[in-house]
């Protein structure tokens, strides 16, 4: 992934953001060493952000679409209160396998439940009913659109989601392959979307916040 913003800005910015607790720094060294893209972490700067977000929009259900290895997913679970619950979904079973192990570690893990699969058949057997508060897209970019048009009825109003890689390295500037396109017609549709306000920010590789209306 192309740094978009001065390494040693980022740098500063996570000096002065609250630190992340002991297994966060555990699980992104395993991912870093195991794991062959362990640039898709979306490390303690976007890690305090999200926690950050669920704080402050209050939210008890949080969806998550992209497990990874688990670091976005325990960084919100701090975040809700005691009876709050996180449905995450992820693709790959060797993900989730090592999202399982660190969540057994964690004092906010039992509020965490995974779903492996596609997002779009998990999303299409949750019962009728289940809204969420937040939600934190971090996924294939090809099925962006996809994923929220999918979530987007079951988001409270007022509720938020957040979307990584908004900026895709900065090719969104200059699109060339599929991917990148994608994540263009995703970040248009989302702009002239009127049911929902959006902003979106330079952290990391860009997110972006979109709150219904």
């Amino acid at each position: 992934m192309k740094a978009i913003i001065p390494r040693k800005i980022e740098e500063y910015c996570l000096r002065h953001t609250t630190a992340r607790d002991k297994l966060l720094r555990e699980l992104e060294k395993y991912t870093q060493r195991h794991c062959a893209d362990a640039q898709m972490l979306i490390g303690p700067h976007e890690g305090a952000l999200l926690a950050m977000l669920v704080r402050l929009t209050g939210a008890r259900r949080v969806l998550e679409i992209g497990t990874f290895t688990g670091y976005s997913a325990l960084c919100m679970a701090e975040a809700l209160p005691e009876d709050g619950e996180l449905i995450t979904c992820e693709i790959k079973p060797e993900r989730a396998e090592i999202a399982q192990s660190f969540f057994d570690r964690s004092p906010h893990g039992h509020k965490i439940k995974p779903r492996l699969g596609p997002a779009i058949e998990t999303l299409a057997d949750l019962p009728a009913s289940a809204s969420f508060d937040f939600v934190f897209l971090d996924a294939d970019k090809e099925n962006y659109v996809n994923y929220y048009e999918a979530v987007l009825p079951r988001l409270r109003p007022g509720g938020v989601i957040a979307v990584d890689n908004v900026l895709w390295s900065g090719r969104v500037l200059a699109p060339k392959k599929k991917t990148d396109r994608a994540v263009v017609k995703f970040n248009q549709h989302v702009r002239r979307d009127p049911r929902v306000e959006c902003v979106m920010l330079t952290v990391r590789d860009g997110v972006s916040l979109i709150r219904k209306r």
